[in-house]
């Protein structure tokens, strides 16, 4: 095979994650590849993302694409994946990841603690949204769709005094400039998966996941996100749920360990639950699943099944 076509949603970000993507695999594996366009539900239905589902409706365009034959592999934001495996699909690399925190772009260059009670602060994000009122500033937090420029354009407009985004998404465009503050995970954990890329091809394509995993994923981020992933799934949440998880793989006394933190709030961010493990990289799933079961069994999902109030 000559050339490879690789399956792209249309939206700038997708576009550029896409292309970069495709270099990559240009330069590791030496084949040419086309892009091809696909639209999905999460592009052309303005309906709040928690009301269509959540996850899932930036994903399943793509597959259906990938299983009826017209592109060869796709290139997801792996929080968009729904933690359930999908017949037929292979989840072939997970790239080197970028910075998963989420951040703030602000009128006048502020910060979330400078922001003065009442300031007007959107975001898509119920998980973004919880948090934001944990941290009891006195924020009224507004509901948000579109993509980055027109995210953006609310604070330039004077309709936000702030946006919330990832800070990944920025950084692919080459949008760094406008961040304000970059959101420790103690103030904001980030949604599982969140700053990494998901490369999927149909599972039968044998040669083909087997090149891009071998040319393009990286074991820490899969280990790391692997785990976030696990707990997500452990507490049947989608990704629509208030729910924040980051691991890291970092040195050990013998060999490197996974840290795993994790939070489950409350709709409204007056109740949370903050926990963490620790394991074997080689035990990535599990340290997940562990994670979650022990948040179950505090009640957690009294917190994510509690309904939301419904945002501005």
């Amino acid at each position: 095979m000559t050339t490879l076509r690789l399956g792209t949603r249309a939206s700038l970000l997708a576009r550029t994650q896409s292309g970069h993507m495709a270099d990559l695999v240009r330069e590791r594996l030496g084949v040419e590849v086309e892009l091809v366009p696909v639209t999905t539900e999460g592009d052309v239905n303005r309906t709040p993302l928690a009301q269509m589902g959540g996850t899932g409706v930036f994903v399943s365009a793509l597959r259906d694409a990938l299983l009826d034959g017209l592109c060869d592999f796709a290139v997801h934001s792996l929080k968009d994946l729904p933690t359930e495996p999908c017949e037929g699909i292979a989840l072939a690399a997970i790239p080197v990841r970028e910075d998963p925190r989420d951040v703030l772009v602000a009128r006048d260059g502020l910060t979330l603690g400078e922001l003065p009670p009442g300031s007007v602060v959107a975001t898509g994000s119920p998980r973004r949204a919880a948090q934001l009122h944990a941290l009891g500033l006195g924020l009224e937090v507004v509901g948000l769709r579109g993509n980055i420029d027109t995210r953006l354009g609310k604070v330039t407009s004077g309709e936000a005094d702030g946006v919330i985004l990832a800070r990944a998404g920025l950084s692919r465009i080459e949008r760094l400039d406008v961040i304000t503050e970059s959101l420790d995970p103690l103030q904001m954990l980030p949604a599982p998966g969140q700053g990494a890329l998901a490369i999927e091809c149909r599972s039968a394509d044998v040669e083909l996941v087997a090149q891009l995993a071998a040319h393009l994923d990286d074991a820490d981020t899969r280990a790391a996100v692997t785990a976030e992933r696990a707990v997500l799934r452990t507490l049947e949440a989608g990704c629509s749920a208030p729910v924040g998880a980051l691991a890291e793989v970092v040195s050990g006394p013998d060999e490197a360990e996974l840290w795993l933190r994790a939070v489950v709030l409350s709709h409204d961010g007056q109740v949370n639950m903050r926990r963490s493990a620790t394991g074997p990289v080689a035990d990535a799933a599990e340290v997940g699943n562990r994670l979650g079961t022990g948040m179950l069994e505090e009640g957690a999902a009294e917190l994510i099944h509690t309904p939301a109030k419904r945002q501005h």
